[in-house]
């Protein structure tokens, strides 16, 4: 199965069409699982369902000609950095729209479209901060989104990463910290 996969995502990133078909069809019950986790922890913020979720994803690393994976643990961090991509913008988007986006709109109920847009600029700020960790320590922020956008386990990390489980832990506990000050100023 491993190397069945590992073969498919080499043909995928040559550019064989059919591969990637069939990578996509092979790991589409793991993507919709970390899609459906995603979704769950953005919580109103994504207004996407799992499936749209996976299904833009996918055409992402398709119209970046599917890119080499060394394995799956590669294609999961980028699948979780897609994903990633696909909520911010669909947030930008919406703010776009919400601050004018050539529509008049008129609220009936303006408690539930200010909770939406707080959520909005929370998840915008998230991502900023996620940046610049990724400007001071590229590892912690990889660990961030590995963890948090790529659902994968500390000893996922660690083997994707080639560093140790104990190592992972500091980086998380780390971020955790930058992303914390960073959220409060």
């Amino acid at each position: 199965m491993a190397a069945d996969l590992t073969l498919l995502l080499r043909e995928a990133g040559d550019g064989d069409p059919e591969a990637a078909e069939r990578l996509y069809t092979k790991l589409y019950a793991e993507l919709r699982q970390l899609a459906r986790s995603r979704v769950r922890d953005a919580g109103a913020m994504t207004l996407l369902d799992t499936t749209s979720l996976v299904h833009e994803s996918f055409l992402r690393l398709k119209m970046q000609d599917m890119p080499a994976f060394a394995d799956r643990k590669h294609f999961f961090a980028y699948a979780a950095r897609a994903m990633r991509s696909v909520v911010v913008d669909l947030v930008r988007t919406r703010q776009t729209q919400r601050r004018g986006g050539g529509i008049e709109h008129v609220p009936l109920d303006t408690q539930h479209v200010e909770q939406i847009g707080a959520q909005d600029e929370e998840l915008l700020r998230v991502h900023e901060a996620l940046d610049s960790l990724a400007a001071v320590d590229p590892r912690q922020a990889q660990v961030v989104e590995l963890r948090y956008f790529g659902g994968l386990s500390e000893a996922e990390i660690a083997a994707g990463l080639g560093v140790t489980e104990r190592t992972v832990q500091r980086d998380w506990q780390k971020a955790r910290l930058f992303l914390a000050m960073s959220l409060r100023a």
